[in-house]
């Protein structure tokens, strides 16, 4: 398990096979809470049905995506068709990407209404977004358990991601860790994570 501490430095977790950064207070919490609001109001939030081992589930979560007209993407039988950009998310990919010295071409907006939806295991590997991509995760809302783990030797590690706080997943990360985010039965609250990221054409 990762604790974190309450700082507005960026810290370099030590894992092998991975490279990540975490910022607990990338933004501070009045900024974070008015964007949550601002966006559980302005997004065209859906639940989609999804093909896992197999059979068509529900996400046991809502989704938006947005971006780019051509940054479409396919994940376990959907397609991701981008809508425009809003000019809430269009603000904060640009303090990411000023962050980061990225550049992003879309962000897959999740929407953890309470404590019972959640993200089953998986990696951010598919084509579309090339060998190594590099993915910046935005939490607004209530702290959430970020777990992961290694694909190989099954180490795990949790990051509890605190509200306003900016989570980078580069380099081997998605070849060779999983990750997820598990049901929280005392959390009554919601979390709206944004995943910048860029999809190759």
């Amino acid at each position: 398990m990762f604790a974190t501490n309450d700082s507005s430095a960026l810290q370099t977790l030590d894992l092998p096979d991975a490279t990540l950064q975490y910022v607990p207070a990338f933004l501070n919490v009045r900024d974070a809470d008015d964007h949550y609001r601002a966006l559980c109001d302005s997004l065209n939030w859906r639940q989609d049905n999804i093909k896992m081992f197999g059979r068509t589930v529900r996400i046991p979560r809502l989704q938006a995506y947005y971006g780019d007209p051509q940054a479409r993407y396919r994940y376990s039988g959907l397609w991701m068709l981008p809508q425009p950009w809003t000019e809430h998310l269009q603000s904060l990919r640009e303090r990411c990407q000023s962050h980061t010295g990225q550049v992003f071409n879309a962000v897959l907006a999740n929407w953890y209404r309470d404590g019972d939806d959640s993200m089953g295991w998986h990696s951010d590997d598919e084509p579309e977004l090339g060998a190594q991509p590099v993915i910046a995760s935005l939490t607004l809302g209530s702290c959430r358990d970020f777990d992961l783990r290694h694909k190989v030797t099954g180490q795990k590690i949790r990051i509890p991601l605190q509200n306003g706080s900016l989570l980078i997943m580069s380099g081997t990360t998605q070849q060779y860790w999983q990750h997820a985010v598990p049901k929280r039965k005392s959390i009554d609250n919601g979390r709206i994570n944004l995943t910048f990221r860029r999809i190759q054409a």
